[in-house]
């Protein structure tokens, strides 16, 4: 289903460039295509590289400790 409004403008714009409203569709749909296509192929930017920064000093799954930690001036 096509929107009427839509549908009335693709056929003026057939009717304009004397060619068929398949034909216009058709190349509406190509080019929609197309540009989708082009978003999916975009690489995801890298992401940084994870560095060591030495032993941990607390487990902060232990809450305790990590109060203990976070409640010192």
């Amino acid at each position: 289903m096509i929107d009427e409004q839509r549908l009335i403008d693709l056929k003026r714009l057939a009717a304009a460039r004397r060619t068929t409203l398949s034909a216009v569709v058709d190349e509406f749909l190509r080019e929609g295509l197309a540009r989708v296509e082009v978003k999916k192929k975009r690489k995801l930017p890298a992401l940084p590289r994870a560095l060591h920064m030495g032993r941990e000093l607390i487990d902060i799954s232990d809450r305790d400790q990590l109060y203990e930690v976070l409640d010192k001036p």
